[in-house]
């Protein structure tokens, strides 16, 4: 099964305008995720979905191909719908264009995940780090079964615990790396809106719950920090420069 990696890339962002082409260590952030992705899947194979001209542009003169979607996507998970019908694989892995730290290693681990299990959506977790703060809503919280079912995505701490004694000693956290097919992604953008618990959490796979889809979570590599707010910058270059980036 032929795997690509689709980076969505909204210029618009509600909570951080600009943030795909925001510089980090002086090169902008979208193109360090395209970079690491192509050392999972090959650059031909690293498509940045955007709505905007600027980005397409930077992503462009880095080598890479850009697919212009419309601007009124309702989610990321939608624009990549959009992006997936212009191009011709079997599985398409969303990889979040505010993760440059992503290890290509847990992006190949996606796209093998999904080929072996492609009834279910696959989406990466790793556990909270002692300098982060799990009441953060900027941190989507996840519980799976033992067998590594998703249970449920919130930005509130989960679990939760009624007797101190019985509270999580750590949490998992959501890693912005997706295995989807052809038909999810098409399942996903045909309900046409956001669901309930998605527009509450503004956490777009819930909506696959609606769908009855069964989501596969696996572990990824520890370390893995999203730039969400203009804040995040310097503790995101202040960690690529202690791994030598």
């Amino acid at each position: 099964m032929k795997p690509c990696v689709l980076i969505p890339a909204r210029f618009a962002s509600s909570r951080y305008p600009g943030k795909p082409l925001v510089p980090l260590l002086g090169k902008p952030m979208v193109v360090w995720v395209a970079e690491l992705s192509a050392r999972a899947v090959g650059r031909e194979h690293v498509y940045v979905a955007t709505e905007d001209a600027r980005i397409a542009e930077v992503v462009e003169a880095a080598g890479f191909a850009a697919l212009m979607t419309s601007p009124d996507a309702l989610t990321g998970t939608d624009r990549l719908a959009e992006a997936a019908q212009m191009v011709d694989y079997d599985i398409f892995v969303n990889v979040q264009g505010d993760e440059p730290m992503v290890d290509p290693e847990d992006i190949r681990r996606c796209a093998a995940m999904k080929a072996e299990h492609p009834e279910m959506i696959v989406n990466g977790f790793c556990w909270i780090g002692p300098d982060e703060d799990p009441t953060s809503v900027n941190i989507p919280k996840v519980i799976a079964t033992e067998g590594g079912t998703m249970v449920y995505m919130s930005r509130a701490p989960l679990p939760g615990f009624k007797d101190p004694r019985n509270a999580p000693t750590r949490y998992m956290k959501q890693v912005c790396i997706y295995g989807f097919g052809r038909d999810d992604l098409a399942a996903f953008a045909a309900f046409g809106r956001k669901g309930t618990l998605e527009q509450c959490e503004d956490i777009e796979i819930l909506r696959f719950l609606e769908l009855d889809r069964r989501i596969l979570m696996y572990e990824c590599s520890p370390g893995s920090l999203a730039v969400d707010v203009p804040e995040d910058v310097a503790r995101v270059e202040a960690a690529l420069r202690a791994r030598g980036r």
